[in-house]
């Protein structure tokens, strides 16, 4: 949980018409946003060179690392890219799975909530 702390000004005036300024630090809970898997599921169609591919250039994966994670979808059915807030999770979603339509394979790509 992360703390952040906020000041509230408020304007006082006294009994002889002064105003002053006073100063109250409030202290507000932040919440972490919640994070998302992004997951790609395997196929009997889908070139595991297309899939490293994919890894490389949307994920900014290593060739090492990529050929690693291709492997895990290959053998386990399915493997995680990374983790990311929502909106860029789904983001990465959907750029996946346009460009594996538009290059005619049938990735499947989704995201997951992180526990």
């Amino acid at each position: 949980m992360f703390a952040s702390k906020q000041i509230s000004l408020s304007l006082e005036d006294d009994d002889n018409g002064h105003s002053s300024v006073a100063i109250a630090p409030d202290e507000t809970d932040l919440q972490p946003p919640s994070m998302y898997q992004v997951v790609l599921f395997n196929d009997d169609y889908t070139p595991m060179d297309f899939v490293v591919f994919i890894l490389q250039r949307f994920f900014n994966m290593d060739s090492e690392k990529a050929q690693h994670v291709m492997m895990e979808v290959h053998t386990k059915g399915k493997g995680v890219c990374g983790i990311y807030p929502f909106g860029i999770a789904e983001t990465k979603v959907a750029m996946v799975q346009q460009f594996s339509e538009q290059n005619e394979h049938p990735l499947m790509c989704d995201l997951q909530k992180v526990d």
